[in-house]
């Protein structure tokens, strides 16, 4: 149980790979740290990790577990609840948690993820993360060969087109609410095999076959939508700094936490790492994130440690 008058060098908000890895790091570098996990991890929808050496294959679940396991095992505590807020105070902040605890740390490392905004198609929530697609190296592999719809709400339905080609050689873009496709990506998709199909979807249906609103019905295996990715990252706001656009391939994804690039944001002693700060980190790239920022704030209150070192030497020198 933790105690209301509880200290920590770093609390790590966010128990995903990019915490998990930062806290680590940290409890090996002989720092008392603290993880409060809301487990609410943004892959739970997924039945594997993968591109992640040595693990690839591994269930989320999984590898969050075996990451608590290894953080524990060096002193790290993990605690599963919620942050409420977090304030600044003079030596620190002040951290306040479900139920009405409190603790103190003397920097916070944010790994809290995002909340991917899906669009509103009839059929999309429920196939999220099994036949419903976005990340084709995460999922390109699983549906190799395989009849892929991209459902087309931006400026990038043909890059993605495109892109999905590589993993199979039957991919129709469905027009719907995005852009329609200049003449040179129309030439480029054609030659590639590609299909457009214009007018708008209605919704899924079955495993992933996509209704028109005309009521045609195209049969698909797996539909990729594109989703407005959200940093989440409410709790540093009242700290001075908020999330800001964050753009690929000239569109704007979502938003994102701004950070140097070892994670340290704007507002002094907070880092973050992970999907919050990056959003296109996939695990291994958010786990990498986490040892770095993890390293650069044990640096940091390294520097913080030794200048009260050597002003208490030199007041007893006096």
């Amino acid at each position: 149980m933790v105690g209301m008058d509880e200290r920590y060098d770093v609390v790590v908000i966010g128990g995903g790979a990019a915490g998990l890895s930062g806290a680590l790091t940290l409890a090996r570098a002989r720092r008392s740290v603290l993880v409060v996990d809301a487990g609410e991890p943004r892959n739970a929808p997924a039945g594997h990790v993968h591109n992640y050496l040595g693990r690839e294959g591994t269930p989320p679940a999984e590898l969050y577990a075996i990451g608590r396991d290894e953080v524990a095992s060096y002193g790290g505590q993990i605690l599963p609840g919620r942050v409420r807020a977090v304030q600044r105070e003079d030596d620190g902040f002040r951290v306040d948690l479900d139920g009405g605890d409190e603790v103190r740390a003397r920097r916070l490392l944010l790994a809290t993820g995002l909340t991917d905004d899906l669009p509103e198609l009839p059929g999309v929530v429920e196939r999220w993360g099994s036949t419903v697609l976005h990340c084709p190296y995460c999922h390109g592999w699983e549906v190799r060969g395989r009849a892929v719809g991209i459902v087309s709400t931006g400026p990038m339905g043909a890059y993605a087109a495109g892109l999905w080609r590589q993993w199979t050689d039957d991919v129709v873009l469905f027009v719907h609410t995005g852009t329609e496709p200049t003449a040179e990506e129309r030439e480029r998709l054609e030659a590639r095999g590609v299909r457009i199909v214009r007018g708008e979807v209605a919704g899924l249906e079955g495993g992933a076959d996509v209704r028109m609103t005309d009521g045609g019905l195209v049969s698909r295996d797996a539909v990729v939508v594109a989703t407005r990715m959200v940093a989440n990252a409410e709790l540093v706001a009242d700290l001075g700094t908020t999330p800001v656009p964050m753009e690929a391939h000239g569109a704007v994804m979502g938003t994102h936490l701004p950070a140097d690039p070892t994670g340290r944001t704007e507002v002094p002693g907070v880092w973050v790492a992970g999907n919050a700060g990056d959003l296109s980190a996939q695990v291994i790239v958010a786990a990498a994130q986490g040892l770095r920022a993890g390293a650069m704030i044990n640096a940091d209150l390294i520097e913080e440690d030794t200048a009260r070192a050597v002003e208490a030497q030199r007041s007893v020198a006096a």
